[in-house]
Parts: C-alpha cells; sequence; structure tokens
C-alpha cells in the first residue's frame, strides 16, 4: 500500500434514535409526560339515550416507567376501595413519578348510582364480563370499553373490593401466585394473607392477568361503608407496589410482619350453618382461633337450650371474613377460616403480644 493512500472515509454516524412516545393515548384522547387528566369517559348509554361515564384519572410523570391502573367498585356497593383510588389519584405527590397511573375509583357507576352490587340492568355482574365484547350483552360492551382503553395498555394492576352485604373481610389479597409477575406483585402489596388462585372467569383480575398485565384483588371490609384503618392499610399497599415497581423511588417496599400464602383447599374453608336462626359470633374479623374454640352460636327466637347450635373452629387459624348480619337459613356462610403455619402462627402470636406481656416472658422489666 501507498504511504500516501487515502485513509477510508468513516462509515456514516447511525441516525440518533427518536426518543419513545410516553404519551398515555385511549379511544379519544391523550395525556402526554408531565400532564394529569380528568376523564368522564362514555362507556354506554341510559334508557333515555343519555351517555353513562366512569371517572377516569390519568397521571403520566414526566418520567418513563411502567404504567399501573388501581381500579374500584365493579361491584356498585364496594365503597372503600373508591376512597384508596381518590387518594392516590388526588392527595399523593407524583411530582417525581416515573411511569403512569391510571386511577378508575368507580368502574360500575350504575351500580354506584343505585348503591347496589351488580348493574341494575337485567342484574348482571360486570365483574363477571371482562375482557368484554362490543356488539354482546350491555355488561360485556361496558367491560369491553373499559378494558380496552384502560387496562390494556398497563404493565400493572390492582382491583379494590368488599365482602358483600352482610358480611365482611379482613384486609387480604388474591392472585395467582403460579405466575411469578402476579407473586411478585401480590407480595409486594405487603398484606398478612394472599389466597391463592386464578380467580373465576370473567373477573378483572383474571382477565387482566391472561392479558399479560399481572393483576390483584384486594378485599378488605365491608359494602356500604368507608373504613378509615382497612383504607389506610390499603394506601400502604399501594405505596410499597409502586416503590417496588419503580414508580415512586424515594419510598420503599413494606413488610407487613408476617406472610401467610394459601394456595391449598384444605387450607381454608368457609364454615356455613347448619340450622336456621339468629347468630352470636363470638370472634370476629381477623380473629386468630384455635381448634375446638367457639365461634358462634345459632339459636332461635325463645334461646331455648336444647336448640342451641354450637358452631367450633375445624382448626387453628385466621379468620378472613365473617358473618356481620346475625340471621342465617341453613347453608349461609358464617365466616372464611385459613389454616396458618407453625412459623407464620408464632409471628403472629408474638405480634399480637403487649410488649409488657414479652417483657414478663423473658423475665425483666
Amino acid at each position: 500500500m501507498s504511504d500516501n493512500a487515502a485513509e477510508p472515509e468513516p462509515p456514516d454516524e447511525p441516525p440518533e434514535s427518536e426518543p419513545m412516545d410516553q404519551a398515555f393515548t385511549y379511544n379519544g384522547g391523550r395525556v402526554d409526560p408531565g400532564e394529569s387528566a380528568n376523564i368522564r369517559y362514555g362507556i354506554s348509554e341510559t334508557y333515555l339515550g343519555d351517555p353513562v361515564r366512569i371517572p377516569v384519572t390519568v397521571i403520566n410523570g414526566e418520567h418513563p416507567g411502567p404504567t399501573v391502573f388501581l381500579s374500584a367498585a365493579a361491584h356498585g356497593d364496594e365503597l372503600n376501595g373508591i376512597e384508596v383510588v381518590r387518594e392516590v389519584a388526588h392527595d399523593w405527590d407524583h411530582s417525581v413519578l416515573h411511569g403512569t397511573l391510571v386511577c378508575l375509583p368507580v368502574m360500575n357507576v350504575p351500580g354506584f348510582l343505585a348503591q347496589e352490587r351488580y348493574l341494575p340492568i337485567y342484574d348482571r355482574d360486570l365483574n363477571r364480563s371482562f375482557p368484554g365484547r362490543e356488539g354482546s350483552t350491555s355488561a360485556r360492551r361496558m367491560a369491553h370499553r373499559i378494558f380496552t382503553n384502560f387496562i390494556e395498555p398497563c404493565d400493572v394492576g390492582i382491583d379494590f373490593h368488599t365482602s358483600t352485604r352482610g358480611r365482611t373481610n379482613m384486609l387480604h389479597v388474591r392472585a395467582n401466585t403460579e405466575r411469578s409477575d402476579v407473586a411478585r406483585l401480590a407480595k409486594a402489596f405487603s398484606s398478612n394473607v394472599i389466597i391463592a388462585g386464578e380467580g373465576p372467569s370473567g373477573t378483572l383480575r383474571r382477565e387482566a392477568t391472561e392479558a399479560g398485565i399481572p393483576t390483584i384483588t384486594v378485599e378488605m371490609g365491608e359494602a356500604h361503608r368507608f373504613q378509615r384503618r382497612l383504607i389506610d392499610r390499603a394506601l400502604t399497599g399501594v405505596a410499597s407496589v409502586l416503590a417496588e415497581f419503580g414508580l415512586h423511588r424515594e419510598s420503599s417496599v413494606h413488610w407487613p410482619g408476617w406472610r401467610t400464602v394459601i394456595d391449598d383447599d384444605d387450607e381454608k374453608t368457609w364454615l356455613r350453618a347448619d340450622a336456621g336462626g339468629i347468630v352470636d359470633m363470638k370472634r370476629g374479623r381477623g380473629a386468630l382461633v384455635e381448634e375446638g374454640e367457639v365461634i358462634c352460636t345459632i339459636t332461635n327466637p325463645f334461646k331455648e337450650e336444647d336448640d342451641i347450635v354450637t358452631v367450633e373452629a375445624p382448626f387453628t387459624g385466621l379468620i378472613v371474613g365473617v358473618l356481620e348480619n346475625p340471621v342465617v337459613y341453613p347453608g349461609n356462610p358464617l365466616c372464611h377460616l385459613v389454616g396458618l403455619a407453625p412459623d407464620t402462627l408464632t409471628a403472629l402470636e408474638r405480634e399480637r403480644t403487649p410488649k409488657s406481656s414479652r417483657a414478663e416472658l423473658r423475665g425483666t422489666n
């Protein structure tokens, strides 16, 4: 090669890639990074042809990150979750949010207005209608518009529920823990109890999970109530999830102190009434009961001793759900009991032992 041969020209620089579009889009609008929007989105029409609109708040952070949906009131009388979603959307500081929050505080607007569990249109269950289908029943059409616009664009979801009327639940998570992505989400919420299972067909958490959006259900309290302690506990769980998935990087993941994952039917049972009558519940939501301990009695209006039915715990466990309405027919549920592993039982007993009692057990002042 000649010493004065021309040097080869450098290759062309690759074109600069355009920044990813982090806008949240739905049919009819978009929310750009750094913006928030309160939307009333039409999902149906009334008998008079007026629009049925659901409230949606979208908060798109200035920094890229995952998109998380928070939903409540798929059953119109389940109110606790509404306040959780509203407080996250409107009371929290999201100035350094990495990602997007999609907040749906009231999905079942017709049921909410009537204060009924189901859609007051042929009594359909919105939470058995997902992912929905255009051209199908009214419930499935509503579900389809919610799902395609505000669920499918998300990466992770939390759906809030309460027990039905006449019963109450301690706060716990329901999740398909056989999927590692869902198990991560369920544990991040930091509840003491996780009940494993994929959930019934048509539920939001099952259908969203099967669509590739890990989703959990949070059960908390009873219908027709705002229960402040449960709401505050759920807000702690949401903050923990946002920390785990990097949306609020200044926060930390919360450890609940102890946790049990119930993934075997032998570890849980609904105790049901074997007689009709009036129930005297001896233990409440969240109580730890020993095997053989009396949970409740059922009596007739005369309280005749020969007719008293005593209901005992079949195993040592935790009362997750319990009857609030004190009247039953035979077969009505009384309480939902879950078993605990020995190490979990020890941790729970330690947590519930007053500090003074612990000191006495150690022989110290």
